[in-house]
């Protein structure tokens, strides 16, 4: 079986401690050695003990989840009564409990961990409702679904859709409450269709999910030496392309419109394979080949939830902007200087034609910031006299974890 080649990393050389400094932690270390050789042993619990005591503190949280859905009803009763589940989701609240969550962190388990596991709580808990109905870019198995249950947990009620369009006319006409769509990857740049559909759709960015992404290759027999063709979309052709370039040189590269579908294609022979993700070996019962094998270990994309209708601050929040420029001398400076002036920090920007003649552009800007906020809206209102037009694509929750 092929495997990645481990590559060398170099790290920067750390400076040289000075004697005296060198002298503090062994002298604290000692002193921490001395006090624990004089307190009193404490008797090492034996496996039942152990077990027992693990046993009532799983029954003291599944009562606390319970009293937790208890109050998360009531919420949801204060409230009124609300057309739809989509009335009761609030991400701004959900941001600032995740964000607590962080913080009070002290291990042994990682962020993203205790994240996940309290994303899932909010999920049943809101679910007590109605699940939300969330449009993604299917089949099943792609990393857009891996988002999805990132971003939303997994008592929702996914629909996976066949393109990214799709994704943003059934969130438009109702038929899902929020879409989750690809918008960058940290190694490919930008996804380009997401950008243009933002040109004319009436939708609003609620939401940023950051997923790293692992690559595998799939197929049906396990074995690298029958592959002959190998089924993908673009993007990850791209983010793999060395390690195709050394391991399956003369393989016919097929571009498909998901991963997913890539592994749909890849079961049905012995000699055909699929580059995806590993739930989508999972879904479509294929075997992995290798993995991961994407070309950079910090390959991740980043994804936006999309939805109709703007929500209130988190405390950390992300502004995007549509911004036509008037075509003058300095005119990108000009609409840039009013966020500059207050302070409010440019994360990203991408030009992308205007669709409103020939040679006219629009702007993608990310701000740091909330539109509600006052030095946000003083920029704003300063850019409409300089700017041919603005369009506030959303105010969103900065991604957790």
């Amino acid at each position: 079986m092929a495997t990645k080649p481990t590559k060398p990393r170099s790290g920067a050389a750390k400076p040289a401690k000075s004697k005296a400094a060198a002298a503090q932690p062994a002298k604290a270390a000692k002193g921490k050695a001395a006090a624990a050789a004089a307190a009193p042993e404490t008797p090492a619990l034996d496996l039942p003990t152990l077990r027992t005591r693990i046993d009532g503190i799983d029954q003291h949280i599944q009562q606390l989840i319970a009293e937790r859905a208890q109050y998360a009803n009531q919420v949801g009763k204060a409230k009124g009564k609300l057309a739809a589940a989509v009335d009761y989701y609030r991400p701004e609240r959900e941001a600032q409990v995740l964000r607590r969550v962080v913080d009070r962190n002290d291990g042994p388990l990682q962020d993203e961990v205790l994240v996940r596991l309290f994303r899932e709580i909010m999920s049943a808990c809101l679910a007590q409702q109605e699940p939300l109905k969330i449009g993604f870019l299917g089949p099943e198995g792609t990393h857009s679904q891996q988002a999805v249950f990132k971003h939303f947990g997994h008592s929702i009620h996914g629909l996976p859709l066949g393109s990214i369009e799709e994704v943003f006319q059934e969130v438009e006409a109702g038929n899902a409450d929020f879409g989750v769509v690809p918008v960058e990857n940290s190694t490919q740049g930008t996804i380009q269709s997401t950008l243009d559909m933002f040109l004319t759709s009436k939708l609003k960015i609620c939401g940023e999910v950051e997923l790293r992404i692992h690559q595998h290759l799939l197929s049906r027999s396990g074995r690298i030496e029958d592959i002959e063709r190998v089924y993908s979309h673009p993007q990850s052709f791209a983010q793999c392309k060395a390690w195709l370039r050394e391991y399956l040189p003369k393989a016919e590269k097929i571009a498909v419109a998901s991963n997913a579908e890539a592994a749909r294609r890849a079961r049905n022979a012995d000699d055909a394979a699929a580059i995806a993700g590993a739930s989508a070996g999972n879904v479509y019962g294929l075997k992995n080949v290798a993995g991961p094998i994407e070309d950079r270990p910090d390959n991740t994309t980043r994804f936006l939830v999309i939805g109709r209708e703007l929500f209130t601050p988190s405390g950390n929040d992300r502004t995007s902007l549509l911004i036509f420029i008037k075509d003058q001398p300095g005119a990108l400076y000009n609409v840039l200087s009013p966020f500059a002036k207050r302070g409010l920090s440019m994360n990203r920007i991408e030009s992308r034609p205007g669709h409103t003649g020939r040679w006219q552009y629009a702007f993608f800007v990310d701000i740091g910031g909330h539109v509600l906020e006052d030095a946000m809206r003083e920029a704003l209102a300063e850019l409409d006299e300089l700017a041919h037009e603005v369009k506030v694509l959303g105010s969103y929750p900065v991604a957790i974890a």
